[in-house]
């Protein structure tokens, strides 16, 4: 089974930001402990005793928020980088949509967002069966959110009565809502979202420059990160 981390970066509503971000990094199920593991000894770095207390999240460490305050900036910034460094093009695969909400109103930057990844992600799996008989079914693992009970009813419409291309034949189960505490590769997916943000909300692209090569990519088109700007 391949399994799709996924968080968002930016707010679907209101003015003061111009863009929204919905990315995954997608991970086979076997891979998943290996990556976790390695994400826990950038953790370590912040606190040897009690590295599964350190969460890595994009905004706050940054910003040198609560927790983060107290490492210097460079410190921080470099967290990000090894973590994201940690994505090898090769074995993971980002899925992501960007959207500027003024250029998709009236529509729904969440809907709009999840539709894409959801379906490039299906897509994937569908490709993994045909060219590699790799027939394995995904699953979408989502940070905790107030989206929960909209995407859950998204997924189902998009099983059943199909979506602007189709219908989703590779999904072994509707999305799951798990707290980002529990697992490194939730943090991981935030800083992923974080890295795009940045590039289209900010002109940032120190993190972006690490996984722009990373995303889902065959026969000469990148199919893995979708725009809307």
């Amino acid at each position: 089974m391949f399994l799709l981390y996924a968080d968002e970066s930016g707010t679907p509503g209101g003015p003061d930001q111009e863009h929204f971000v919905l990315a995954g990094v997608s991970v086979f199920e076997r891979s998943a402990h290996w990556l976790s593991l390695e994400l826990d000894k950038i953790a370590e770095k912040f606190d040897p005793q009690d590295p599964a207390s350190v969460e890595l999240h994009g905004a706050p460490m940054f910003a040198g928020r609560k927790f983060w305050r107290k490492f210097e900036k460079e410190d921080r910034l470099e967290a990000i980088k090894d973590a994201l460094r940690l994505i090898d093009g090769r074995k993971f695969r980002i899925f992501a949509s960007v959207v500027r909400k003024g250029a998709i109103s009236p529509d729904d930057p969440v809907h709009y967002t999840f539709q894409q990844i959801v379906t490039r992600f299906d897509h994937f799996l569908a490709r993994e069966h045909v060219h590699f008989r790799n027939t394995q079914r995904g699953l979408i693992l989502f940070d905790k959110s107030s989206k929960e009970a909209p995407i859950q009813a998204l997924t189902t419409q998009f099983k059943v009565d199909g979506h602007e291309w189709g219908r989703l034949r590779n999904m072994a189960e509707v999305p799951a809502f798990i707290d980002s505490e529990a697992t490194r590769l939730i943090q991981l997916a935030d800083l992923v979202a974080y890295a795009i943000f940045r590039k289209y909300e900010k002109a940032d692209e120190q993190f972006f420059s690490i996984i722009e090569r990373k995303f889902d990519f065959f026969g000469g088109i990148q199919h893995g990160l979708n725009t809307a700007i």
